[in-house]
């Protein structure tokens, strides 16, 4: 795009804990600044507060809101204020709360709205959600879905031509991380192959499957060294559950849980293995980082996986819930030096042409643009 316009641009989401949509957001604003517009972060008055401390240490000053009850026309007023307030030109909602409250805020004052959804399908369970999210989008100036099943499935649940949606894919930054503090913490030898999964601890993610595939490894008698280190997020219900298969099964040297880390990049690349093992995804944040990282990646062929993946060329897919078929792909990857240096170099050059938070910021900011400048066409010949 050349010359965009340069905007004011709230940046709205709901949850403030560890995790994917979090850290799109941040890297979305990032790289937004260093284009040159204003970005007015918008989280909620009671959270973890941990992406607002991020929007902070950038030398930012978010905003929050309130909502008290499932209808609140207060939290719609103090999205209003907070608008007027930072005098805001176009608003960005991600997942629902936020496109729903977001929606009715910004058509009180005529502004914008741009929505993206990160992929959290059980948002259509409830009828009067998809009562909500239907209006918010049709009343919204572009809605985006992160990847083509993303919008498949929504459009589905929700009644509507996948042609209302535009799917952006998440990008990331390419990060270097350092090993030496994270190898100590973890007690890595040498000659250890270092398995990696990231992901908050709850059902979807998998993380049993992976233990359970890694558990038939051991009982086969796998002699190839290795170490498993889950980077749960903010954490989530199956912690106490998987550290007791853990105790059960006698993993407990071999697998550590850790949750709310800060230091991703220095895991990455102190891994070996990637691992996505997730029975349903949008396109997940932690998989781009893993192929920006140049990890060989094991991952599940679900939702927006295989877009990201070709098997073979870019890693490895497996049927989601398969501990069979992922044992067998671990244990190539864990005993094939050679294949896993392959695949990890077909990641990297997918990720470097179409997973960059350059290319996800450049696609944003014309969908911006556009809504800004029709608004301003409207308010002209009114």
């Amino acid at each position: 795009m050349i010359n965009p316009p340069r905007l004011r641009i709230a940046m709205m989401l709901e949850s403030d804990g560890p995790g994917g949509a979090e850290m799109m957001v941040f890297r979305l604003s990032e790289e937004l600044m260093e284009r040159g517009h204003t970005i007015v972060p918008v989280g909620p008055a009671n959270g973890y507060g941990w992406l607002r401390d991020l929007f902070r240490g950038a030398g930012l000053s978010p905003e929050v809101f309130r909502i008290r009850r499932p209808i609140d026309p207060e939290g719609v007023r103090g999205l209003v204020q907070v608008f007027r307030k930072n005098r805001i030109d176009v608003v960005h909602s991600h997942e629902f709360t936020m496109a729903v409250y977001g929606t009715a805020a910004s058509r009180l004052l005529g502004l914008p709205q741009v929505i993206t959804m990160h992929g959290g399908f059980t948002v259509c369970t409830a009828l009067r959600r998809r009562i909500a999210l239907r209006w918010a989008i049709r009343n919204s100036d572009h809605t985006v879905m992160v990847s083509r099943a993303t919008r498949r499935q929504f459009a589905a649940d929700l009644g509507l031509d996948e042609n209302r949606f535009t799917v952006i894919p998440n990008g990331v930054p390419v990060r270097v991380g350092n090993t030496a503090k994270v190898r100590e913490e973890f007690g890595i030898r040498p000659g250890d192959c270092v398995l990696l999964a990231v992901g908050t601890l709850e059902r979807h993610k998998g993380h049993r499957v992976l233990l359970e595939a890694l558990t038939r490894l051991v009982r086969a008698g796998l002699s190839t060294p290795w170490k498993l280190i889950i980077a749960g997020g903010r954490g989530g219900d199956q912690h106490e559950v998987l550290l007791e298969y853990l105790r059960n099964e006698g993993l407990d040297e071999r697998v550590r849980i850790v949750t709310n880390r800060n230091d991703i990049p220095d895991l990455l690349a102190m891994a070996d293995i990637f691992v996505m093992p997730s029975l349903w995804e949008g396109l997940p944040m932690a998989l781009l980082e893993a192929m920006v990282a140049r990890k060989a990646i094991v991952a599940s062929a679900t939702a927006g996986i295989p877009e990201a993946i070709v098997d073979g060329r870019d890693g490895v897919l497996v049927p989601p819930g398969d501990v069979g078929v992922l044992t067998e792909a671990l244990q190539v990857l864990l005993t094939d030096p050679i294949r896993r240096a392959s695949l990890s170099e077909g990641a990297a050059a997918r990720a470097q042409r179409e997973f960059t938070v350059q290319v996800m910021a450049e696609r944003y900011e014309t969908l911006y643009a556009e809504a800004w400048s029709a608004r301003r066409g409207t308010a002209r010949s009114a």
